[in-house]
């Protein structure tokens, strides 16, 4: 069993690499268009050349969070949104007043 796993390995970094190329939009592609990345993963991936082709030149990545402070897709907890917390206070003071 372990003289496949090397094979196993090369095959899910060639499968991984092909269904990214494939789920990428086309404006996130660089280089090249995405046809010929799908092209050269397909050609070169038995040897890893075309998938980490694409891993390291072909794709647009996103910057490291959590340097910024604030996460990208807004807030992470209810108690992080100040508009969430005016609407406690709001209820509050509603129920405060009968």
């Amino acid at each position: 069993m372990l003289r496949y796993l090397p094979f196993l390995l090369v095959l899910a970094v060639w499968i991984y690499a092909f269904i990214d190329v494939l789920n990428t939009p086309e404006k996130e592609v660089r280089h090249l268009p995405k046809v010929v990345w799908v092209i050269i993963v397909l050609l070169f991936g038995e040897v890893l050349l075309g998938p980490i082709a694409w891993f390291v030149t072909g794709k647009k990545r996103a910057p490291a969070g959590g340097r910024s402070g604030r996460p990208r897709g807004g807030w992470v907890a209810p108690d992080d949104n100040p508009d969430f917390l005016k609407g406690l206070e709001k209820d509050r003071d509603n129920r405060d007043e009968p």
